[in-house]
């Protein structure tokens, strides 16, 4: 199968090794010819996954029409430039190319998810890849399970051979609101769960932000038509777990900065990386209030990403609410 990645990221790559580790013809394509000659020569995306190798068989290039003779292109872009990104390669993609989003986020002008702008841009059905699998751990081969969902069974099951090795394990699912959703919201989730590190509290404290951060999670999800179970899997419940623990997720290391007295522009101005959580926590609070959804804790993140209110001060406004029935 022949392969093309939007976006020379991490994520990209790694996917892109997967990808070529399987068998495929792969090229990863990246807006920035310095940067595709820089990984060309030193045989390593030293800017976005520094220390692995990437296999000689990876092809890079910097022009949208190379597209062209494409059975799979996998959309890894961030996600406030997929529908610029789309728009550029609308002229030039196969009719028949099977069109996979890894982009976690939601259009900040419009609060879509992926899959929708792909549609407005594309008028295409795209499948959506998500799930517990940090770049860094995915190109060295660490076991990872993910899930791909979509409308058309037959297109997922080829998404899911051409992916499915002995390293990286995909499962279906038909809940792309679901899927697409715990991916995105669990990076506002993940900036909190930083700001908790950086503050210094507890196994307690955390433990309480990640489950009433998957109840935000879930109310959202089903309110927009997604299956109350996807959030214990994979894409849900996996994802979030591992995006508000590990070492390597930039959304918890900004909420960390945050939590030890840094200002969002100062951690943002030195950052070469995406931190999804930063961009979608404003978006994601209003596509809550058109649907009238409760989520205090994503509220709370955009007061202080967007408005500079003190983390602490925000802990203690989400610990003094008025008592409920979990």
């Amino acid at each position: 199968m022949i392969c093309y990645i939007l976006g020379n990221g991490g994520w990209g790559t790694a996917l892109g090794m997967t990808l070529a580790n399987n068998g495929h013809d792969v090229t990863l394509w990246g807006p920035f010819e310095e940067e595709i000659q820089e990984i060309r020569s030193a045989g390593e995306n030293i800017v976005y996954l520094p220390g692995v190798a990437i296999p000689k068989e990876i092809k890079w290039t910097s022009c949208p029409a190379d597209v062209k003779d494409a059975d799979l292109v996998v959309l890894v872009v961030p996600s406030r430039f997929v529908r610029s990104t789309l728009q550029t390669f609308k002229p030039h993609l196969p009719e028949n190319a099977l069109i996979v989003s890894a982009t976690k986020g939601l259009d900040e002008a419009t609060h879509q998810r992926m899959s929708e702008v792909a549609f407005d841009v594309l008028g295409r059905n795209t499948a959506i890849l998500s799930g517990p699998s940090h770049a860094e751990e995915v190109a060295r081969g660490v076991p990872t399970a993910v899930t791909i969902a979509g409308k058309e069974f037959q297109a997922l099951e080829k998404i899911q051979s051409a992916f499915s090795g002995k390293t990286f394990r995909v499962y279906t699912s038909d809940d792309i609101i679901g899927v697409e959703l715990g991916g995105t919201l669990k990076n506002i989730i993940a900036v909190a769960a930083g700001i908790l590190d950086g503050i210094g509290l507890g196994d307690n404290s955390k433990a309480a932000l990640m489950t009433r951060g998957l109840a935000e999670i879930s109310r959202l999800g089903c309110a927009l038509g997604a299956k109350p179970e996807t959030f214990s899997g994979l894409s849900g419940v996996g994802d979030l777990m591992v995006t508000c623990a590990s070492r390597h997720s930039r959304n918890r290391s900004v909420g960390e900065r945050l939590g030890k007295g840094e200002t969002i522009a100062e951690i943002m101005n030195g950052m070469k990386q995406v931190a999804e959580g930063v961009w979608n926590a404003k978006a994601a609070r209003d596509l809550a209030a058109e649907h009238g959804i409760d989520m205090p804790i994503t509220e709370e993140v955009c007061q202080i990403v967007e408005n500079g209110k003190d983390p602490r001060q925000a802990l203690e406004d989400l610990m003094s609410r008025d008592p409920k029935a979990e």
